[in-house]
């Protein structure tokens, strides 16, 4: 295997949902193995930060992460604590509030895909956290869940693992 791809889901929905399993399947299909752990039933994020950490030591294979939203941040987090080769975020929060970190992640190659539109994070201070590290970008004509535009993401993922290749 090239590397262990650990899909992470966002916060309302699961391992199954359209973006992180069309995108699992892009990396099975470059020969990477994937996994998309179930953080369903766990409202706490570090919780769920501390079940994509063990998921993370189990693996045999280098390590990288991807995260949509919720699954974004822990991914970040997680990346500060254990290994990890490369992370692809989908419209990651920046501040989850009080009693929470804010975003950060390891110094890894990276790619950051964010939404003009998205209703819930807003883009402005993705555009400055990304500018602040020289982080790739991809701004979409799209709302928080991305839904139009998951094959261009999916195009973007191939062309990120081949990069690690």
């Amino acid at each position: 295997m090239k590397g262990h791809v650990i899909l992470s889901h966002g916060s309302e929905s699961g391992p199954d949902a359209t973006k992180v399993t069309v995108l699992a399947a892009v990396a099975e299909s470059l020969g990477y193995s994937a996994e998309r752990p179930d953080y369903r039933g766990m409202d706490d994020p570090l919780a769920r930060r501390d079940l994509l950490l063990a998921r993370c030591r189990a693996a045999y294979d280098p390590v990288i992460l991807v995260g949509s939203s919720l699954g974004s941040y822990i991914s970040g987090l997680a990346s500060l604590q254990t290994p990890v080769v490369a992370l692809f975020l989908m419209v990651p929060p920046l501040n989850l509030g009080e009693g929470y970190p804010p975003f950060d992640c390891a110094r890894v190659p990276l790619v950051v895909v964010h939404a003009w539109h998205d209703e819930l994070i807003p883009e402005r201070g993705v555009i400055a956290w990304c500018e602040t590290r020289s982080t790739p970008l991809h701004l979409v004509d799209d709302t928080h869940r991305l839904s139009n535009h998951v094959a261009t993401i999916a195009a973007w993922f191939e062309e990120f693992l081949r990069s690690r290749a």
